[in-house]
């Protein structure tokens, strides 16, 4: 997706007021990870890691109005949120492009469950970062006889880890030097990784990827292994027990895990309860360790199954 029409996707969709706002300063677009609007609230971007409140230089900024957040969500909806209450219930909308909308409001419950949200108060527009070939560095290691290896990344927030995880989709499934061409399945819970759109993945993740898009990690894997028969399971954000029983069943089946977990390092990946015994049983083969002292998305260190360091500072 080249520049120009990753911009019109994100403008298109702002209220017009807040589009004059945003256009006025000449930003570049490769750079901005979210635009914030809060009623009553100064409009607010995260723009190469760090937060501005928009026109720039001015102390208060410009306060969003309900109207401005009204004409947002229209846009967003195509001027029908009722057709959007699927997506809604889980708080956010993806649009062209695989961009992300989040928001906030009131919670209608049905049960103990948020069937809607009403009264939305706040948006978030986070853009979708596809950067193809930044898992080129961690290829050689996730591989071994052309094989891909049961590979846990741990990151905290903002540091890639979903931009890692979508190119190491796009190279197994493919296929390259390291790894011939495997069958890809991917559950998507959030609709993050392939961004869909309309039921079309808006990121590339390969020839030989099937992508279930919005539902629940441990249902999907099971459901992908049952009627896809993919080689390799890719997911984001593990954590629950239902998701972890879900990837021990899916090695058993002989699958190979791609998956990521909030942290900042092996001892803390190791402390969570459910997911440290799959650690300490050294069920995964490889785990990638991110950060961003210096750049987003930087690869810290590398380690085996063992805590062995195979690399650092990539």
């Amino acid at each position: 997706m080249n520049i120009e029409s990753r911009e019109q996707q994100v403008l298109q969709v702002l209220a017009k007021s807040v589009r004059a706002v945003v256009e006025a300063e000449g930003l570049d677009f490769r750079k901005v990870q979210e635009i914030r609007m809060r009623i009553g609230k100064p409009l607010s971007l995260v723009y190469n890691n760090e937060e501005r409140l928009l026109p720039s230089g001015q102390e208060q900024g410009h306060l969003v109005t309900k109207e401005e957040v009204r004409e947002t969500l229209e846009y967003i909806s195509h001027y029908s949120l009722y057709a959007y209450e699927q997506e809604m219930r889980q708080g956010f909308i993806t649009i062209e492009g695989g961009h992300r909308v989040g928001m906030m409001g009131k919670a209608i419950l049905e049960g103990n469950k948020v069937k809607n949200l009403q009264y939305i108060s706040s948006v978030n527009v986070r853009m979708s970062h596809e950067v193809l070939g930044c898992a080129d560095r961690v290829m050689p290691f996730i591989t071994k006889n052309r094989q891909v290896c049961h590979t846990l990344v741990i990151s905290p927030p903002r540091c890639g880890k979903t931009t890692l995880i979508r190119d190491l989709i796009r190279q197994i499934s493919d296929g390259n030097m390291y790894t011939k061409g495997c069958t890809v399945g991917v559950v998507d819970e959030r609709s993050e990784i392939g961004g869909c759109y309309l039921g079309i993945p808006q990121n590339q993740l390969g020839m030989r990827t099937d992508i279930l898009d919005g539902c629940p990690k441990a249902e999907g894997m099971i459901m992908l292994i049952r009627s896809m028969a993919p080689q390799v399971i890719a997911v984001d954000e593990i954590g629950s027990p239902e998701d972890i029983h879900a990837i021990e069943y899916a090695m058993q089946c002989g699958c190979k895990m791609i998956a990521s977990v909030h942290g900042m390092s092996m001892d803390e990946a190791t402390d969570k309860p459910v997911l440290g015994k799959l650690i300490r049983e050294r069920r995964f083969e490889r785990y990638i360790i991110l950060g961003n002292e210096r750049t987003p998305g930087e690869i810290r260190a590398v380690y085996d199954e063992r805590g062995s360091l195979l690399c650092k500072d990539l």
